[in-house]
């Protein structure tokens, strides 16, 4: 199949200097053909283009390889520490001295063809620019399974609130070194590391490309569970990256939401097993808060995580008291013959006019430690690029 970028791609920008960061774990069977086709898209187009090799000290051979190479604008940087492919591509833009940073994968599944293309667009405007699947023109192999369609799909449906673009979650992707300069707070986790520069770089024009994104015919596929579950974690950084308290008041209230269904449900078996209702309320009402407090500092706090549990603990439980004692002393007025409501009903309300007030104190006075917006990742930028032996 002829890749839709090769077609008719326009002529490259003249951008002074362009730099590809390449993270990679154990590639080195990929490494010679992707060096090859960058080394052809660079000739043809006249590109003044260098290549960063940051390997997680794969010790597959990779740098023997490359150290072998003819090409002097190609070099290899091993990472010993904090490996993963976020913190090896925040390193290796870090050390780029490009006007342009394109970030591709090792396993040939992005095309180097492509990288003309979205020069051009940034020339035209943009401050991202996507190689992508899903716009117009691109597509997939033909051996991608309905599970992996469905999977990638609902994790763009995820990202919607961070960015318009059809394939934000992609790998392949170029933007002015001058914009990731201007990002601050970068702490991604797992794969996704595009949408990190999106979000903290303020990218407004997302521009896509369609290219033909190819699966890997050699090495070991690194996308795993673990990985997915980081993108959900990541996700929730985003969020509340962008939107601050809103997004952790909808996380609250989505754990407070659970909890009342705890407590209701609770509150029902209780009395069903004849607990008088006013000491079957207020126990509904402790164990609730020994769940929502689990929830929150995992979640809609999840920053926080590394104070002391029995600390927080114990400031949650005081600070939800008052709104404990909101909650039970509503419930059971309405409970009363003035407005004799079912106790459920009843409990209902009580629920919704604490829920605010433990909203506050949690965010305000147990969990605050996460509402310190850290200083900005410093990033490596080595004046010499060099090759590691």
């Amino acid at each position: 199949m002829q890749d839709p970028q090769t077609d008719s791609a326009p002529e490259a920008t003249r951008f002074a200097r362009v730099t590809v960061v390449v993270p990679t774990y154990k590639e080195v069977e990929n490494l010679p053909f992707l060096i090859d086709r960058v080394a052809k898209v660079r000739r043809e187009h006249e590109l003044d283009l260098d290549m960063i090799v940051v390997d997680d000290d794969s010790r597959d051979g990779s740098v023997e390889l490359v150290a072998a190479r003819p090409e002097p604008w190609v070099q290899l940087v091993t990472r010993t520490a904090d490996r993963g492919l976020s913190p090896s591509v925040l390193d290796g833009m870090g050390r780029a001295q490009g006007d342009v940073l394109v970030c591709m994968d090792a396993d040939l599944s992005h095309p180097p063809e492509a990288i003309p293309a979205m020069l051009h667009k940034l020339q035209e405007g943009a401050d991202f620019v996507i190689g992508s699947r899903y716009v117009k023109g691109g597509s997939t192999s033909d051996d991608w399974g309905f599970l992996r369609w469905l999977n990638s799909r609902i994790a763009t449906l995820l990202a919607r609130p961070l960015t318009n673009a059809r394939d934000p979650m992609a790998g392949f992707f170029a933007f002015r070194r001058s914009t990731f300069l201007a990002g601050r707070d970068f702490n991604p986790v797992g794969y996704k590391i595009g949408l990190e520069f999106i979000v903290k770089c303020e990218c407004e024009r997302v521009v896509e490309v369609p290219i033909h994104f190819e699966d890997r015919q050699l090495g070991k596929s690194k996308l795993t569970f673990r990985q997915q579950l980081l993108y959900i974690k990541h996700l929730r950084r985003l969020y509340n990256f962008k939107f601050g308290g809103w997004s952790q008041l909808a996380q609250f209230l989505t754990v407070g939401g659970l909890g009342t269904v705890v407590n209701l449900a609770l509150l029902t078996l209780f009395l069903h097993v004849q607990v008088p209702p006013r000491p079957a309320v207020a126990l509904a009402i402790v164990l609730s808060m020994f769940f929502n407090f689990v929830l929150n500092r995992r979640f809609s706090f999840g920053e926080s995580r590394k104070e002391s549990w029995i600390r927080q603990f114990l400031g949650f439980m005081s600070a939800c008291s008052i709104g404990a004692l909101i909650n039970y002393a509503v419930t059971v007025l309405l409970m009363g013959k003035a407005f004799a409501l079912r106790p459920q009903f009843a409990a209902l309300v009580g629920i919704a006019t604490a829920t605010a007030f433990n909203f506050v104190a949690s965010r305000y006075l147990v969990f605050r430690v996460s509402h310190i917006r850290p200083a900005a990742m410093r990033l490596r930028r080595d004046k010499s690029p060099r090759k590691n032996p």
